[in-house]
């Protein structure tokens, strides 16, 4: 989360506080470990990062976590963007979470493999390629049938992350504004899944494994061209590339164009659960790591854009840094700037992250695979949803 080095200053300059962080690997497992202590009565941290797709199993036992308006929040409430601070506000009016980042997404493309496909390859040439402001999903998938027919390559690394995306772009995602599960009669979702489908039989994707992808060899040699980008995103490039062997002579950049237009993945909410014995203390931990200022440093060190609003014009924020260079020097904070324009906050269900993983996660890898058509996959998709997710 980029947290690292804050943590050290704020011990300098609060001398009677020690920060003890416990990093999970991902998002899931942190899941789980929360889910775990909540259940037991202990263990939990005295700050507890919660991330988007699981705040609404959170906001079910919002009671268990303290109120933060009784620890100064209502002095601080108009740093962030209206829809980050609503989705932390529980039902009694209760706010249980600072924001972090939020997720808008760009799409980030390998100059030198389009180059050699005999695409455009600078920013603005790729943004109009897929379409600019008008890009669309069809797109994406044509031009991607141009790169694959060119060069026998695929043109994503796997179906997952892009079915991320296009749930997140609609106006209600996997249940409906009002809790209801969404999905096995949604038209509007069965009709993506059928591109998604139809990218995978054509071979544009490049069946990685999520979060893996050969230990970053992948990003280095040629496996695939575009990469799915919200902000936070960009340092997880960075880092494959580099675990790759590779630098920032690989040829990734970030162009300020998505298709299907504007879409929001991810972005974490700090808590301080009822167990910490410490809350006064964490709250003022959260809310420092939460400033405009804190918000800089964690963009600059892992590329999460803020959702403090004054931190998203700052100088460290729309200006050069590590990550800009590695990405070509493309303006990042500026591109993801104007793609949060026109996200908000899509109702995210208490099963939400189980249905992205668990539900579909393995029919993603069927089509990726070949092993299923779109049919066959969505239907083995219902069958866990059945399975693994109370419909009510």
């Amino acid at each position: 989360m980029g947290f690292d080095k804050l943590y050290s200053q704020y011990e300098k300059e609060h001398p009677n506080i020690k920060i003890k962080a416990t990093n999970i690997d991902t998002g899931d497992n942190a899941l789980t470990d929360w889910q775990t202590k909540q259940a037991a009565g202990s263990g939990l941290p005295d700050v507890q990062a919660v991330e988007e797709g699981w705040l609404s199993k959170v906001m079910q036992v919002s009671d268990q976590f303290n109120d933060l308006k009784d620890y100064g929040a209502s002095k601080i409430d108009s740093r962030w963007v209206d829809w980050k601070l609503k989705q932390a506000t529980d039902k009694d009016g209760r706010v249980i979470g600072y924001g972090t980042d939020i997720g808008p997404e760009g799409l980030c493309y390998n100059s030198k493999l389009f180059a050699a496909a005999g695409l455009p390859s600078d920013r603005d040439g790729v943004a109009k390629l897929f379409g600019g402001d008008s890009a669309t999903w069809a797109d994406y998938f044509k031009v991607g049938e141009q790169y694959k027919a060119k060069t026998g390559k695929a043109f994503y690394d796997q179906s997952g992350f892009l079915w991320n995306a296009m749930v997140n772009q609609q106006p209600e995602g996997y249940y409906t504004k009002d809790g209801k599960l969404n999905i096995e009669d949604n038209a509007d979702l069965k009709a993506l899944w059928s591109q998604l489908a139809g990218g995978a039989a054509a071979g544009l994707s490049s069946n990685q494994t999520q979060w893996d992808w050969g230990k970053g060899k992948a990003f280095t040699d040629g496996s695939f061209a575009t990469f799915v980008c919200p902000g936070w995103m960009l340092g997880v490039v960075q880092g494959q590339v580099k675990a790759g062997g590779g630098d920032a002579s690989t040829g990734w950049d970030f162009a300020d164009v998505f298709p299907g237009g504007a879409a929001n993945w991810g972005g974490s909410f700090l808590t301080v659960p009822k167990q910490s014995k410490h809350p006064k203390e964490a709250a003022d931990l959260a809310a420092w790591l939460t400033t405009a200022e804190s918000q800089v440093a964690t963009f600059q060190a892992a590329g999460t854009f803020p959702s403090v609003t004054a931190a998203q014009s700052d100088p460290g924020v729309t200006g050069q840094s590590d990550l800009t260079k590695f990405f070509n020097g493309a303006p990042i904070g500026e591109i993801l700037a104007n793609r949060a324009k026109g996200v908000v906050a899509q109702y995210k269900g208490p099963d939400d992250s189980v249905i992205q993983s668990q539900v579909f996660g393995p029919s993603v890898q069927e089509l990726d695979s070949k092993k299923k058509n779109g049919d066959e996959a969505w239907a083995d998709a219902m069958k866990l949803l059945n399975q693994l997710v109370v419909n009510k």
